[in-house]
Parts: C-alpha cells; structure tokens; sequence
C-alpha cells in the first residue's frame, strides 16, 4: 500500500483534566511509529458539552513539540478568521515548521457555534463566494513578490505585505463536495479532501472533480486526493458499528472488522487516494487499539524523510 496515514488528533481532554490530553498524544505516537506522517486537527468551538480546545493553538503547538510530523487542519472555517491574517499566521508557522505545515480551509458548516461565537452564518452560496475570495487573498499575499491587493464583496486587502514569505508555500487542501466547492479545489488547491463518505460518494464526486479541472485545464493528476473522517475497527461489524455510534459519522466508511476495512481502504485507493486522515476511535480500548496498530496500521506506507 502506498498510501499515507495522519492521526486526527482528539478535539479536547477530558473533562478536568488538560493534562490527560497531552499525555494520551505522547503515549499514543510511539506505538504508530513510522506510518504515521501527519497530526490534524478539526476547527471546531465545541461539541456539545465535549470540551474542545481551539484549532490553530493546538497546531502551534504540536508544531513545535512533535517535529517529526506533517502538521494541519482538516479544516479551517474560514469564516473564523480574517483570510489576510491567516495568510500571515499560516506563513508563519510554515516558516517555524520547517516546512511542516498544510492549510487546509473549508466553508464553514456548524451554525450553532457561529451563533454562540457572535459569527454570523451567511447562505451557503455566500460562504463558498467569501471562501472564494479568501483563497484568492491567501495565494496573493504567499506569491505575489511585493505587496498585494484585493477587492471583493466580502474581504479585501490594500498593499498587504507578508514577509517572510512561507517557503516552500504550503500546499492548499479545500474542503468540500459540493459543485462549486470542486470548482474552487480545481482552481486553488494542490490537495482535496472529502470528509466521512463512502467510496461510492468519494467516486460521484471525484468526477464533478475532474470536469472542474478540465474547465481549468488542469491535468487531475496534479490534485492529490485525501479522506477524513472515522476509523471504527473491532472484532465483529456489530462492535465496530457500537463503537462508530459513540460519535457523529455519517455514512460508515472504514467501519467494520478488520478486513471490512481494508476492502474500504483499498476502494478508496483504486480511486486514486493516498492519504487518510483518521480519527481512530476506540483508542482508550485495549483491544480495539491492538486491532488498529496489528491489523490496520501496517498497510499504510513508511513516513518519508524529510516530510
């Protein structure tokens, strides 16, 4: 197998206790050892009562703590943050990274916390036209030599400078399906990522995909092609499907035992993807993790050095 595996880091710790968060990471990295290539972290306020620690502070930090790793977000909202200033705060960290770091940005989906944030929560057509135009700041102020301008309807920049410039420039992962989403991925991105489908989802969409790169004329061999969402392994599919429950997955992709999920894997991979960012549940179980590290984790391709 040639593709690559990323662990999406847990969201937050356990309640009252930061302290468990960090060393549950730092006793976990070891026993993934040379397939693991990146940590990943999803952008999200909370989940319910489920502490959450914010995204781009865990980045940081696993930045400078973990350096052996890719390092991203799967993905940004990026209605949270100003799109001129991201370009900056992304550049930065590539530059403290090493070269470690991949934005990955998406339009943004979970009202609730908008509200409870004081965001406000546009249309879905005007999200993708502010993400349009953040994508379009972002790539001006990493490649443009001098300063740089923008204006648009939603966001705008006037002689913007970014020094120093990230180098290389990270490479930019969209978020999304949806037809004018592939369009934007088609146009800005070097990767593509689809969260939580199956592969017959995966498939459908990779063909809106492609007709997007030929609108651009763009050869689709130049996107690279991910998936993100949950990894549930057990012994039985039952327990396996118990343990994909316990939290929010929508079509029960990687799901199963451990060679229902090797045939999902392998699915995805005749697809043409090569990296899968995991949420591996059932981590805290003793022996869904000796399924996970004996069964799963072997098939996935050695980490390269220097990422």
């Amino acid at each position: 197998m040639s593709a690559q595996f990323g662990l999406v880091l847990p969201v937050g710790p356990p309640k009252g206790a930061p302290e468990e968060w960090l060393d549950g990471v730092e006793s976990l990295l070891p026993d993934l050892g040379e397939q693991l290539t990146g940590l990943w972290m999803t952008d999200h306020f909370f989940w319910d009562d489920v502490p959450t620690f914010e995204a781009w502070t865990v980045l940081s930090y696993a930045a400078a703590r973990w350096t052996d790793y890719q390092i991203g977000p799967v993905v940004l909202g990026q209605g949270y943050r100003n799109p001129a200033l991201l370009a900056k705060m992304a550049a930065t960290l590539q530059c403290l990274s090493n070269g470690r770091f991949v934005l990955g940005l998406g339009a943004g989906w979970k009202e609730d916390e908008y509200h409870a944030y004081g965001y406000t929560f546009p249309s879905p057509a005007v999200r993708v036209s502010e993400i349009e135009e953040a994508l379009a700041i972002i790539t001006a102020l990493w490649r443009e030599p001098d300063r740089a301008s923008f204006a648009g309807r939603h966001h705008a920049i006037r002689e913007a400078y970014c020094e120093p410039k990230p180098d290389p420039v990270p490479p930019i992962m969209v978020g999304g399906g949806g037809n004018r989403m592939t369009a934007l991925a088609a146009r800005f991105a070097d990767w593509w990522s689809l969260p939580d489908c199956a592969p017959n989802v995966y498939e459908q969409r990779l063909r809106v995909l492609h007709a997007s790169c030929e609108r651009e004329n763009r050869e689709p061999s130049s996107l690279r092609l991910t998936w993100f969402g949950r990894l549930a392994v057990a012994g039985s599919e039952r327990a396996a499907n118990e343990l994909s429950d316990r939290v929010w997955t929508r079509e029960r992709a990687l799901v199963g035992t451990p060679q229902q999920v090797m045939e999902q894997v392998s699915a995805f991979e005749d697809l043409g993807v090569d990296y899968f960012m995991c949420d591996v549940l059932g981590l805290d179980n003793p022996l869904a993790k000796e399924l996970f590290l004996a069964e799963i984790l072997p098939h996935f391709a050695v980490r390269k050095e220097p990422l």
